[in-house]
């Protein structure tokens, strides 16, 4: 299974799927590569700068830096196209030294050069993308012309895979994104107790707000608009490593502020809402958890993450906004008019089953 770090949603989707195959399969040895380290010798940007290419994608991240990331994404694009012989060169090479029944790609934007290097080495073992995306970004993101598999995790995705011309049999349909298993387990206790315990209001309204494991300055915007518009709604801030942001927030009323942790789905059962950005995994992981989102969508939005809003608003799973500056008006209108449970209902409903039915595929890609 090959991931890389840009990003936190590559890995935690291998490592999810790995805790499942220990379970289901445990005659199965599976192998986690991160693309970035094959790939090092022929990483410009760390011969630069001495800095990994994936620090500094994650760096951005961090900082909010985002405009114009799709001319950074389509800037990446032409240079694996400019090395492609250098980069499939490094690739083959490590395909020579193993003998896979199965090679899984939970990465975009290398697809091309890693299945033309891998079929020249093993032209009979089976390919597949798992997409951790809603939808793919095209062109030459997640989705190539080329004789493969790949695992889709909405309609959307499986029809741009019928135009960009898979056959039927190389589509695989996944119930959603990939979530860790602990976001299947039971909650453990009772809500307003757990609220209590960490210092919050067990009867308002709570929501969380998560930009990743990086956090990020404006969940501290979000936080204070909040207080002066005047509602009465608490919230819990994920502040992931960005310890600084914890420290802000530490002070702050009616705002409990949480550091790394890998305990989100605790946090997110006694929450009412997720706020944040429109990431897949942290987008799935709120609806899983029958939580409706509220969450941005502008010019500084990722590309392949555009897709989401429209398909939160499609699917009536929470509210969409230009800019997080509105986000009192955005929380008074889900809390109006019954919308917080129609929104929680339909959550409920996604029956997001992604971890456990894709192992199930490999097995069936590898029969085949």
């Amino acid at each position: 299974m090959i991931f890389f770090d840009a990003g936190g949603g590559h890995r935690s989707a291998a490592t999810a799927l790995l805790a499942v195959i220990a379970e289901r399969y445990p005659d199965w040895r599976v192998e986690l590569v991160n693309l970035q380290e094959i790939l090092e010798p022929v990483d410009l940007f760390h011969k630069m700068t001495g800095h990994q290419s994936q620090s500094f994608y994650n760096g951005i991240l961090k900082r909010g830096w985002t405009y114009g990331s799709l001319t950074m994404l389509r800037g990446l694009q032409r240079g694996i196209s400019l090395y492609s012989d250098h980069i499939e060169a490094v690739l083959e090479e490590r395909w020579r030294r193993t003998t896979p029944d199965l090679l899984v790609s939970l990465i975009p934007n290398f697809n091309g050069v890693m299945y033309r290097s891998f079929r020249r080495v093993h032209p009979a073992v089976p390919y597949v993308t798992v997409m951790t995306d809603l939808a793919d970004c095209p062109p030459h993101f997640w989705q190539e012309k080329q004789d493969q598999l790949v695992v889709c995790g909405t309609d959307m995705a499986v029809r741009q895979a019928e135009t960009m011309g898979y056959a039927a049999d190389r589509i695989f349909r996944a119930s959603g994104m990939i979530l860790r298993p602990g976001f299947y387990q039971p909650p453990t206790g009772e809500r307003g107790a757990g609220r209590v315990k960490l210092g919050l209001n067990p009867d308002l309204p709570t929501g969380l707000v998560m930009f990743g494991g990086y956090g990020s300055t404006t969940a501290l915007k979000i936080v204070e608009k909040l207080e002066k518009s005047e509602l009465d709604v608490q919230v819990i801030v994920m502040c992931g490593h960005n310890e600084k942001l914890r420290e802000k927030l530490e002070n702050q009323p009616n705002c409990l502020a949480v550091g790394f942790t890998d305990r989100v789905a605790d946090y997110m059962h006694l929450s009412d809402f997720f706020i944040g950005k429109p990431g897949p995994g942290s987008i799935s992981e709120a609806l899983q958890m029958g939580l409706p989102a509220i969450i941005e969508c502008n010019r500084k939005t990722m590309p392949q993450e555009r897709y989401n809003a429209t398909w939160l608003e499609e699917q009536k799973l929470g509210v969409v906004l230009r800019d997080f500056k509105d986000i009192a008006a955005a929380v008074r209108h889900l809390l109006d008019d019954g919308r917080l449970k129609m929104f929680r209902d339909n959550a409920r409903q996604l029956n997001n089953r992604a971890v456990f039915e894709i192992p199930d595929m490999f097995a069936k890609m590898m029969r085949a």
